[in-house]
């Protein structure tokens, strides 16, 4: 006899009980056929199939294993005898179903049957709570632990842990402390899986004290929460800390996973480590997790970051399997290091693999437009992340193309961008328009964009410096005393610019007209030997880049004096010459330094990278990889 059952979904699956039931024999027969590691099991499931008995014990079996397949179909069909036997009025059965649901990501399904369910266990709300935190549905999870909670439900660990999860993905501070405060009167919260979920919240937030303080409360720390707090300190661009924590856990013996390994090589990866990176390789490979896509491409970054491209491709090359991920990674090194056409074509490469771009891979190709540009290109990636129906577009991508534009002097371009898209301008394009316009001396655009930014970052002092240097490159020195006076008076800080290169197993920092160095005295002996063979070039300092209004013998002398060239000049006399000099700068290299660097690598016959906060740098044999193009 047909039925006609009360569930949505079933009904579109399911017209009569011979047909659930023929379903449910065929994909049971199914299973057990490929069921190969448990022989007695698979017997006695077909020997209840040929006959016909199919038991509560038994549809629960089949539905646990649904559940375990994603099994979606032969899982409703089950649903159906489990209403045609009368079994949905049995807690443990409805709990099964609703785990099954939650797991194939159908969680209306799951909710109706949970609505509709005579008695609640515990388990019911835990797995409803968690299918809806699982699919990030994180205020339905927060909704019913409300009303589990208003109901007098007894909460457990699990309950806690997931709804607290849902709140880390909503960054929702508020509701976390309420539920620690919770976890507190109950005594759960030393239990590891809701200290862990607390942690994390705390972390994600930036209240990476609070999550510190959550760390050394608990007795037991698993992997997992020591894998948190990791991530907590790189998240929160507090590198040093988590290498010093990593020794930490290598010193008690903690076991090593692939989300530890990774959040420590993007530690080092944001520090330029290249000795550490090079030593976490080696665990990695001992560990055996060299294998593991996600370690991969953040080994893949790590060498991009430290100025080994070679290094970071045949990593790259030498996976077999590759996601999107690693091709993230590698075309971001090429951008970085300014191989333009080498990320370019790595872009259509994944399109012939139909390994789709994601917004990250949009990102990069347009980043690598804007370090080399190439505004056809840009707006030809552009378009196509405009058409692509699998990425939505978000305020990155409008920055990166303002970029574009800006840095080939299409400002007026970049400003019209700027109104026309669907997002509020942010400082990042602000800032980027202001530094466009420097370049190519565009006032107007510079006073407005400027003006902007004031406004969205008062303590910033960087832009009060963009806007004097616009004034200054024009001559208009009025304006730029008129500037930094206001700078002065605001109170906003520029950071000052540095220098490093990794030496004699240190890390060797210099500011302009460094003193405090020991072998400081060397360093500027070495540097006039430089300056010296530079004049018989017939080089000479570019004093236009010195935007003081000083007479220019002291513009040069100024010049002569910066961070990134006594930085080169220490690596000449700490380095072997067969070793690449490789030098780090919080700032843009100003265009004196550039020429300088350019001729020098020419002189010593020796490899120079300058990592700046735009690119790579390769300077060798008088020339340098971005084209003159920064």
């Amino acid at each position: 006899m047909g039925i006609r059952f009360n569930y949505p979904a079933i009904n579109q699956c399911t017209k009569s009980l011979s047909a659930v039931c023929s379903g449910v024999y065929l994909a049971a027969r199914f299973f057990c056929s490929k069921w190969n590691h448990n022989n007695s099991l698979k017997d006695k499931w077909l020997a209840r199939i040929d006959r016909n008995l199919i038991d509560a014990f038994a549809l629960h079996e089949l539905m646990q294993l649904c559940a375990k397949r994603r099994s979606l179909l032969v899982g409703k069909s089950c649903h159906g005898l489990a209403i045609h036997f009368g079994l949905v009025a049995d807690t443990l059965t409805c709990n099964i179903l609703i785990n099954l649901y939650t797991k194939c990501g159908q969680n209306d399904c799951a909710r109706y049957v949970f609505d509709a369910m005579a008695a609640r266990s515990i388990v019911s709300w835990n797995t409803m709570i968690a299918g809806y935190t699982c699919s990030g549905e994180d205020v339905q999870a927060l909704k019913l632990f409300l009303r589990m909670h208003r109901e007098g439900t007894q909460l457990s660990e699990f309950t806690l842990s997931s709804t607290i999860c849902a709140c880390a993905a909503k960054y929702a501070i508020n509701e976390c402390r309420q539920l620690h405060t919770i976890a507190l009167k109950l005594a759960l919260d030393s239990n590891s899986f809701v200290g862990t979920a607390i942690l994390d919240v705390y972390a994600k937030c930036n209240m990476i004290k609070d999550a510190c303080w959550v760390f050394e409360k608990m007795p037991d720390k698993t992997g997992v929460t020591w894998s948190s707090l990791f991530a907590g300190y790189v998240q929160n661009g507090l590198h040093e800390e988590a290498l010093c924590l990593f020794r930490s856990a290598q010193r008690e013996g903690v076991e090593l996973t692939e989300f530890t390994l990774s959040s420590i090589i993007s530690a080092c990866s944001s520090l330029a480590l290249k000795i550490e990176g090079t030593q976490m390789h080696s665990v990695i490979v001992k560990c055996g997790f060299h294998q593991n896509l996600f370690v991969a491409a953040s080994l893949v970054d790590l060498y991009a970051r430290c100025g080994q491209i070679e290094n970071a491709y045949a990593l790259f090359a030498y996976m077999e399997h590759k996601n999107v991920v690693i091709w993230n990674a590698m075309i971001a090194g090429f951008s970085r290091h300014a191989h333009s056409w080498e990320a370019m074509i790595l872009f259509e490469k994944m399109h012939q693999l139909e390994l789709f771009p994601n917004e990250v891979t949009y990102l990069s190709v347009l980043s690598v437009c804007s370090h080399a540009g190439l505004v056809e290109e840009g707006r030809r990636y552009f378009n196509l992340l405009m058409c692509d129906q699998t990425v939505k577009p978000n305020v990155l991508h409008y920055s990166c193309m303002v970029d574009v534009l800006g840095r080939s002097g299409k400002t007026d371009e970049a400003w019209e961008l700027l109104h026309k898209m669907p997002f509020e301008p942010t400082a990042s394009m602000w800032g980027s328009l202001l530094g466009s316009c420097r370049n190519y001396t565009n006032s107007r655009l510079a006073r407005i964009a400027a003006e902007q930014l004031f406004q969205l970052e008062p303590d910033n002092g960087g832009n009060h410096v963009l806007l004097s240097n616009v004034y200054a490159a024009s001559g208009n020195w009025e304006n730029v005393v008129m500037t930094r006076k206001y700078l002065k008076d605001s109170g906003a800080k520029k950071e000052p610019g540095r220098s490093w290169i990794e030496a004699k197993g240190k890390v060797h920092v210099f500011v302009v007209g460094e003193r405090k160095h020991p072998e400081i005295t060397d360093i500027y002996s070495k540097l006039e030997e430089i300056y010296e063979d530079f004049r018989k070039f017939a080089c000479s300092t570019k004093i236009e880049c010195d935007l003081h209004d000083v007479r220019d013998d002291q513009k040069e002398e100024l010049l002569k004096h910066h961070s990134e060239k006594l930085a080169f000049a220490f690596g000449l006399i700490s380095l072997p010459p067969d070793i690449p000099i490789i030098i780090h700068k919080n700032l843009r290299i100003c265009g004196d330094c550039h020429s300088f660097m350019k001729v020098s690598a020419h002189i010593t016959k020796r490899l120079v990278i300058v990592r700046d906060t735009n690119r790579f740098h390769h300077f060798k044999n008088g020339s340098c990889s971005c084209g003159d193009f920064w």
